[in-house]
């Protein structure tokens, strides 16, 4: 039998630092039970980390907690309780003296947090000396001056607008979240994944095209041999050859033959008889020569 492997083995051994996970194609979603409440939540409480925004005096001892402690604290949300869709959370935490619970809450309304009980927020003199500077300089500066005050309640009523558009906008879409399933991000995901890889097969078919014509414009076509089709007939090897005979180009042939001088031959003459003796042998050779 093969030896066990031990945790230390290779064959024991995942990858530590995994970039891809696979997914069978039978994978669904939906039968994902639900994950459990976060590690340490309590009736609907979850522990966190946060510093304190603002400082504050426990009413207990009459210790000063200054803003930036940090802390750890209960949050949970607050039932029945919501600003223009947005959630409102609730903070429990300790006195860093005494020990004693204090409580607080967001308000989203003022961009700010509320003490609720066990501490008093201390008074910031900046904060109430800015929003009275702010609505004194205005009304003084819109008390002669029609042209000014009309631009301001522009101003503010584009803000307005600008605030309502976007938190239609949120609410839409925290609407559209909700009633989206996993299934369906999957699928929405594999249909664009899928929809990018045929425009860009598409785009590299129409590229090799494009090369393809343009190097095919600069070949020059070969005329085929008798030779390269072996499989045809030979009516159509003559058909062939009878149309590259007739391609070709006309050419002029001049054929020089070379001369032969000719001789003449030339009859030898009869030797005629030697002349007779006397008057009838000169007029013998007299009637041969006027014949001749």
């Amino acid at each position: 039998s093969s030896p066990r492997p031990t945790p230390t083995s290779p064959a024991a051994m995942g990858e530590r630092k995994v970039l891809n996970k696979y997914i069978p194609p039978d994978f669904d979603p939906s039968k994902i039970p639900r994950s459990k409440a976060p590690r340490g939540a309590k009736n609907g409480q979850i522990k966190v980390r946060m510093m304190l925004p603002m400082t504050i005096c426990c009413n207990t001892c009459g210790e000063f907690i200054v803003k930036g402690t940090k802390f750890n604290a209960r949050k949970e949300d607050v039932v029945g309780e919501d600003y223009l869709g947005i959630r409102i959370f609730r903070f429990y935490f300790r006195c860093t003296r005494c020990s004693a619970e204090l409580a607080m809450k967001t308000d989203p309304k003022n961009s700010d947090y509320v003490v609720e009980a066990g501490a008093s927020r201390n008074y910031e003199m900046w904060k109430d000396t800015t929003e009275d500077d702010e609505a004194k300089a205005k009304a003084m500066d819109e008390a002669g001056n029609e042209m000014r005050a009309l631009e301001n309640r522009t101003e503010e009523s584009k803000r307005e607008m600008d605030i309502m558009a976007a938190l239609d906008e949120m609410r839409s879409l925290n609407a559209r979240h909700a009633g989206v399933s996993n299934a369906d991000a999957l699928r929405a995901i594999s249909s664009a994944a899928k929809t990018e890889d045929k425009l860009a097969a598409e785009r590299d078919a129409a590229t090799a095209r494009a090369i393809f014509n343009e190097q095919r414009a600069n070949f020059v076509k070969r005329l085929d041999s008798e030779s390269d089709d072996g499989s045809g007939s030979d009516d159509d090897a003559a058909k062939a050859k009878k149309s590259r005979v007739e391609d070709a180009p006309k050419v002029s042939v001049v054929v020089k033959r070379p001369t032969v001088a000719v001789k003449a031959k030339v009859k030898p003459k009869a030797a005629s008889p030697p002349p007779a003796a006397g008057l009838g042998g000169i007029l013998g050779d007299y009637g041969s020569d006027s014949q001749s």
